[in-house]
């Protein structure tokens, strides 16, 4: 315990027009130029391409009970004087943030006139199923798939 006193837990305010607490003033422009552009309700597209591009993970061992839905990642561990991609679980919460890292990530990557337009337009593909961001997730699940046998490491 500090001999300073405690700090107080800060709260997010959440946006005055979405309601939402990830909501900031670049991403209501890209919500805004989504709704211009097709016409329904951004923050639907918004959930839509977050829930995509989440690495969802279907297990199907005969250990585990059939059909189970993970977050999976790969993370590097040192084992032996080499490095393996180790497949590890991670939290609902931390699925969400990897994703909406991907996706700000591929939208900086992408060509175009600002952040705003790139925003919205990496968030319109995901949502279809295309995207710099789906093929980081399927990159993602090829590497953890193909790395099931260092599985034990965690």
């Amino acid at each position: 315990m500090s001999r300073r006193g405690t700090v107080e837990e800060k709260t997010v305010k959440s946006d005055p027009i979405y309601h939402n607490r990830l909501v900031n003033m670049l991403v209501n422009r890209a919500l805004k130029t989504i709704q211009q552009k097709i016409e329904t309700n951004p923050l639907s597209i918004l959930r839509q391409a977050i829930r995509s591009v989440t690495t969802r993970f279907s297990v199907m061992s005969e250990t585990v009970i059939r059909g189970v839905t993970l977050d999976i990642a790969v993370k590097e561990r040192r084992i032996g004087g080499s490095i393996h991609q180790v497949p590890i679980e991670i939290g609902s919460t931390q699925g969400k943030t990897l994703a909406i890292r991907w996706l700000l990530g591929a939208s900086r990557k992408r060509l175009g006139q600002n952040m705003t337009f790139k925003l919205s337009s990496e968030l319109v593909d995901a949502a279809k199923g295309s995207g710099d961001a789906i093929l980081k997730k399927e990159d993602t699940h090829s590497m953890a798939e193909a790395n099931r046998a260092f599985a034990h490491f965690r």
